[in-house]
């Protein structure tokens, strides 16, 4: 199944709603596998990007999906990439030429 890297910024909303509940991460993660989507990992970040999730979805319409959901909340921002397993990159490349 397809792998997606989701970053995300908390807006003010968010954050006074992390720091009100921190368990809410839990809650939309719940909310994201109701969607078809697996969480496969997720970490809290420093910089630029406040959290990254490592997700698995059937495709990308519904990677689509949860992204708009997520973002239509008001609490967050995101930026969804499509994540390639190295193995099967390099295949796809197949045999170099000079």
């Amino acid at each position: 199944m397809p792998k997606y890297v989701m970053l995300s910024t908390l807006g003010p909303e968010g954050s006074a709603r992390l720091r009100e509940n921190p368990e809410r991460l839990k809650e939309v993660n719940a909310d994201v596998e109701a969607m078809g989507v697996k969480v496969l990992a997720q970490f809290a970040l420093l910089g630029m990007y406040d959290f990254l999730n490592i997700l698995e979805a059937p495709d990308e319409v519904t990677m689509a999906k949860v992204a708009t959901t997520l973002a239509a909340r008001g609490t967050l921002k995101t930026l969804t990439l499509t994540a390639i397993d190295v193995d099967e990159f390099i295949a796809r490349l197949g045999p170099a030429t000079a």
